[in-house]
Formats: structure tokens, C-alpha cells, sequence
């Protein structure tokens, strides 16, 4: 179930004009050139499983505020459900999902979904969280409420104190193959030695992560 209230956390919000111009620049141009890669994505999924062809999810951003984070469907729509049916009758993917929020072989997932995931074509949508604010092209990576609280603990405060992004230094470091604890160090990494130089080479390092799609499901 998602949470509708905001966190009650003491967070020191992270102010960086010179980031904020370059998102709104670079998404600007890849939203342009990206357009007709959008539309052919958008025709497919519609036409290859029932439900719409994007949908929202809560996720937790700067300052601890929730926002609804845009993404292409890369699952059935009944995945929810799924999901719990498949935790409560196999103890393995239980605890898989409990130590990555992540299942690697995912039923829920249709046949379209397996591939737009691999090349992370799925978040393309979030482009548009990029505009709206919620999001920055380079940031720690966005979690859900329950992250926060039971993953995050004591490092949350820093990690939410900047924008979460499309790309980040878990995206280019073994993705899905990394622990939860290494993707909170590799967050607290770029929190600390953030940079525009740091945001172009991790965006250039996210291209050949996406062709090849290591660790990516």
C-alpha cells in the first residue's frame, strides 16, 4: 500500500541552481530526440498487453516528499496481486525480495517488459518528473516509503536531502547485482562529491549500460 504522507524527517534540503539549469537543458534535448522512440514504445506496449501504456508510482523525494514517479508498464496489471501471491508460496523469492526489492526472474513482468527494462527504456516517462522537479537527471537512486524506513534508517536524511535521478552510480555499477547496503554507499558517494563534470561522465557511463544491460531485470 502506498503512503500518502510525507516523512517526518529533519532534512537539510540541498539547494544547486547550476544542476537544476543543467536538467532542465539536457531533458529538454532528450525529450526532443527521444519523441518518436517514445511513441513507438507507447504503440507497443497497448498492443501487447491490456492496461494502459504508462502508469505512476509513489516514490519518495527531496526533503522526504512523496511524488508519482512516470514510468512505461512493464508488467501485467494485475502485478500487484502477483506479487503477493508468489511471497506467500515460495520462501525463496520471499527472501530475494526482501534482500533486493527485486525478483531477477519476475513472472509479473510481460514479454515487451523484459526487454524495455534491459535497456531501462521503461523510465524514459521520467523525463517529465525531471521537468515537473521531482527528479534530476543524475541523483541517488529513488525508493518507495518502505526503503526508507526499513533499508535507509539513518543515512535517510542524507540521501533525500538531493533529488533522485533517472541515472546514478548504482546504474553503472552492477544495477540489480549490487546489495542494498553497496547502493546506499555508492548514494552516499555522489552526495558527497557531486559535481556537473560527475553528472556528464556518469550519463556517458550510463549509455553502454543500457546496450549491454548488466545486471539489468
Amino acid at each position: 500500500m502506498e503512503h500518502k504522507e510525507t516523512l517526518t524527517l529533519t532534512v537539510r534540503v540541498k539547494h544547486r541552481p547550476i544542476k537544476r539549469i543543467f536538467d532542465l537543458f539536457f531533458t529538454c534535448a532528450a525529450m526532443v530526440f527521444c519523441l518518436p522512440l517514445l511513441l513507438v514504445i507507447f504503440v507497443m506496449i497497448r498492443f501487447s498487453s491490456p492496461g494502459k501504456a504508462i502508469y505512476s508510482h509513489e516514490r519518495i523525494g527531496r526533503g522526504g516528499k512523496p511524488f508519482r514517479c512516470y514510468k512505461f508498464r512493464t508488467m501485467y496489471v494485475d502485478a500487484d496481486e502477483r506479487l503477493q501471491e508468489l511471497l506467500a508460496s515460495d520462501s525463496r523469492l520471499n527472501d530475494e525480495w526482501i534482500r533486493t526489492r527485486k525478483l531477477k526472474n519476475d513472472p509479473r513482468v510481460t514479454p515487451i517488459g523484459i526487454f524495455l527494462r534491459k535497456a531501462s527504456l521503461d523510465e524514459l516517462p521520467q523525463f517529465w518528473n525531471v521537468l515537473r522537479g521531482d527528479l534530476s537527471v543524475v541523483g541517488p537512486r529513488p525508493v518507495v516509503y518502505d526503503e526508507v524506513v526499513h533499508y535507509l534508517g539513518e543515512k535517510a536524511p542524507k540521501i533525500l536531502s538531493m533529488r533522485p535521478g533517472l541515472t546514478c552510480i548504482w546504474q553503472v555499477s552492477g544495477r540489480n547485482d549490487t546489495s542494498y547496503v553497496k547502493r546506499i554507499q555508492l548514494d552516499e558517494h555522489y552526495i558527497d562529491n557531486h559535481s556537473i563534470i560527475l553528472d556528464c561522465w556518469l550519463i556517458l557511463k550510463t549509455i553502454p549500460s543500457m546496450i549491454f544491460s548488466k545486471g539489468a531485470y
